[in-house]
């Protein structure tokens, strides 16, 4: 029977756990509950379809072997009306054909008996989006903001740095490839600075035609040019007292750089147009995606100003070399483009986990945005992201004459690849895939049995 739903926090996650094991059934509920989980039990999987429609459940974890009703055809039923509720079956070792055709048919993962706890809470907490909300801490005391995803070590390692950094006065230059996210950097710096409380003012100095530019970053005098009908306060007036980010500052033309080392020096500018002398306090943090010293060297970008503004250099990396982010991240975008009413099938992970993304960053959350806006029934498979992610996972491993009857092509030859890349480390090739190690064991176990090359 169906036991009434019991919790130890407001509104927790709510998750139904079906089972005809009375012990099992138990075990998930007792713990789950230790977790701050809301639960419901049910016997069967006729039970669990009567609960579903006014259940408001956020997961539900399922038996695969049970009288009547099995794990497997409840799983096809709740695809087929509730197709964005995660579901997490759990297996006996003798049940690994089941799972491979659950993993098909749409399950967020398989577990297998006696169920390692750790590893279903791991699960839990990812398919219900509180893994995202468990953000890094700092020798500082800092958190960062809930839409900050940092999984990756060299990225938590960055905003360590930005901790670090983020109190003193000092300027910092915020390098890395274009869509890596520096914006963002800006932004916890600013965050996380004494100068919280002032205004952050930002200025992309590549979206600025280089005629306009001086007025936006100094301001102008009423008539001091065609066009110029009113006074205009300048951007590093606007931010005194707070910060000042530069965006692109590799594109700022020489004569600009030169105001620029001025400013810097002793905080003194004129507006254009006026001989007044203003004092702007703000604090500068500029970012480029160029290479500023093969800039000095060319002659395009002022040495005395790039020493001036490289106090202290961090690096965002680029997202293929932090690919424990591209979940999280992908997640975070569904959650703010399709107000978590869509999820990723397996097969889309895979895709987004093996593509190169030299978009970075900015590529993924388009991409997400176009699966959003494809996907019909709030599940994201392969097919609705961008052909050249499915492309890059058939060509990660050329894999030909296999039969490939039971396992999705595109996911055997990733896992193939990964496996390759990690040196048949399982926990971190299951780690890149974003899947746990036990299912990896599973998959493995499958390519065993059709001759694939997996130690």
């Amino acid at each position: 029977m169906a036991n009434e739903p019991r919790t130890s926090t407001p509104n927790p996650p709510r998750i139904l756990i079906v089972d005809d094991d009375a012990g099992q059934r138990s075990l998930l509920d007792s713990f789950l509950r230790s977790q701050n989980f809301e639960t419901v039990l049910a016997v069967s999987g006729d039970q669990a379809l009567g609960l579903l429609p006014a259940g408001n459940f956020t997961m539900m974890i399922s038996d695969v072997r049970m009288p009547g009703l099995s794990g497997l055809e409840t799983l096809r039923r709740v695809r087929s009306q509730f197709p964005a509720l995660p579901v997490l079956l759990v297996t006996a070792y003798a049940d690994i054909r089941d799972a491979v055709v659950a993993m098909r048919d749409g399950a967020l993962n398989y577990l297998a008996k006696p169920i390692d706890l750790d590893e279903l809470l791991s699960t839990v907490r990812q398919a219900t989006g509180l893994s995202q909300t468990e953000q890094v801490h700092f020798s500082t005391g800092k958190k960062l903001p809930a839409q900050v995803i940092a999984q990756s070590p060299l990225t938590a390692a960055l905003f360590q740095d930005v901790a670090l950094v983020a109190p003193s006065e000092t300027r910092v230059l915020i390098t890395g490839e274009s869509g890596t996210g520096k914006e963002v950097v800006a932004d916890v710096m600013h965050a996380w600075s004494a100068r919280a409380n002032g205004p952050l003012i930002k200025v992309n100095c590549a979206a600025i035609p280089e005629t306009l530019l001086e007025s936006e970053l100094f301001g102008h005098e009423r008539g001091a040019f065609t066009g110029a009908t009113a006074m205009r306060i300048g951007r590093f007036e606007e931010a005194s007292g707070g910060t000042i980010f530069l965006d692109e500052i590799a594109e700022m033309a020489p004569p600009l750089q030169a105001k620029l080392l001025r400013v810097m020096q002793d905080g003194g500018f004129q507006r254009i147009g006026s001989n007044r002398e203003i004092h702007s306090d703000a604090r500068i943090l500029a970012a480029s995606n160029r290479n500023l010293e093969e800039e000095v060297k060319a002659g395009r970008f002022r040495e005395d100003l790039f020493y001036r503004l490289n106090v202290v250099e961090l690096h965002l990396p680029p997202l293929r070399e932090r690919r424990e982010d591209i979940l999280p991240l992908a997640n975070f975008f569904i959650g703010q483009l399709a107000q978590n009413r869509a999820r990723l099938a397996t097969g889309a992970v895979i895709c987004l986990q093996n593509y190169g993304w030299p978009g970075n960053v900015r590529e993924l959350r388009n991409a997400i945005e176009r699966a959003v806006l494809l996907s019909q029934s709030e599940l994201i498979l392969p097919e609705h992201l961008p052909a050249k992610l499915r492309e890059a996972v058939k060509s990660a491993v050329p894999v030909a004459g296999l039969d490939v009857t039971q396992l999705n092509e595109i996911e055997q030859q990733a896992i193939l690849a990964a496996l390759a890349q990690h040196k048949f480390n399982r926990t971190e090739t299951a780690k890149a895939l974003g899947i746990s190690r036990r299912a990896l064991t599973y998959k493995l176990q499958r390519f065993r049995q059709l001759g694939l090359p997996v130690d």
